[in-house]
């Protein structure tokens, strides 16, 4: 199985050590992790290459997994896109930061984490069901 875990690209570096749960955690129930935004550098006139690229990484994983903790317009694109393709979604966001209605509509799973332990424990339950 295989997920792609779409994150805010300018915050990426901040949500280092969640992106790093989430990866942990998938492992353990031997889910590989597609980060698009490690994986790709585009240069900013690249917007349908990256696009292009970004679609087809979806339609090569299982799941989408939307980290929401920084809001950001190519999340709801990614989730919305997986949907549209019968992919389940996982809604992600600290508790503290602010929720997207929108994409929290489209989510077949929401977890709402206080920390990294916290996000951990959620989505090991989540997926203990899942994987079952």
């Amino acid at each position: 199985m295989k997920a792609y875990l779409s994150i805010s690209y300018s915050k990426r570096k901040e949500l280092k050590e969640e992106v790093n749960a989430i990866i942990e955690t998938l492992q353990s129930f031997n889910i590989i992790t597609f980060v698009f935004a490690d994986q790709y550098q585009f240069h900013s006139s690249q917007e349908k290459e990256m696009m292009q690229a970004a679609l087809q990484a979806i339609d090569d994983c299982d799941i989408l997994i939307a980290e929401t903790s920084d809001k950001a317009i190519g999340i709801g694109i990614e989730a919305g896109y997986a949907k549209a393709k019968g992919k389940p979604v996982i809604y992600l966001r600290n508790k503290k930061a602010e929720h997207s209605t929108t994409l929290s509509g489209i989510s077949d799973h929401h977890i709402i984490y206080a920390d990294t332990n916290d996000l951990k424990d959620q989505l090991n339950k989540l997926l203990q069901h899942y994987t079952s």
